[in-house]
């Protein structure tokens, strides 16, 4: 008898979030921030983030605090001079700009969850999608889908595709789900995809 190959598990000690620094238009957006940091919490999981103290920043880190958790901020000098950094959460990372930000929550985070934010939150994203296309990691990738916020990114997505600009599926490295909980366990068990080749160059 043939038993099924179990299902790898991937161990996350430390998972970063993308997020905005305002609350967005309505209040789902907060209420999931705050259900994600006290879940990861809950499972012991780090939260690695942008160290901002307002918007969907502040609700994940909170929450996490408030439940026990472990809570890392990366934040560039010029805006913690600002004063929008995070005083309350267990270690704050100052760097001296914002490609070393995106650098160091990169290499400390095992994953990353990308939460409905604004242009800085899909730059995170897109710079981070595009390195795992790449193959310079290989960290699960996943979407907190808060009022089916991503729907549009994953059409223009299929568009990009139709209209001949993706090499492989970039879409099987993202990871969908609009519930915190469900979207964990499906990060601990992503399988990579193979890292195809990109550049197609046709003869003249």
């Amino acid at each position: 008898m043939t038993t099924a190959a179990a299902t790898p598990q991937t161990t996350l000690q430390r998972v970063a979030v993308y997020c905005a620094s305002n609350e967005g238009a309505h209040p789902d957006y907060v209420h999931a921030a705050r259900a994600l940091g006290t879940l990861l919490a809950n499972r012991g999981i780090a939260v690695v983030y942008g160290g901002g103290r307002t918007g969907l920043m502040g609700a994940v880190a909170d929450a996490a605090m408030a439940a026990g958790g472990e809570v890392i901020g990366v934040m560039p000098h010029g805006l913690v001079e600002r004063e929008v950094a995070h005083r309350g959460i267990t270690s704050l990372q100052v760097v001296d700009s914002m490609h070393e930000r995106k650098a160091l929550i990169a290499e400390l985070a095992d994953a990353f969850i990308a939460m409905p934010g604004g242009i800085g939150t899909l730059e995170e994203l897109f710079e981070t999608w595009t390195w795992a296309t790449l193959g310079v990691h290989r960290k699960p990738l996943g979407l907190l889908d808060t009022r089916q916020f991503w729907e549009p990114l994953l059409s223009l997505v299929a568009r990009l595709d139709q209209e001949g600009f993706l090499r492989g599926a970039p879409a099987e490295w993202l990871v969908r789900h609009d519930d915190p909980a469900h979207l964990l366990d499906r990060l601990m068990t992503f399988d990579p995809p193979h890292v195809r080749r990109w550049l197609s160059i046709r003869d003249t």
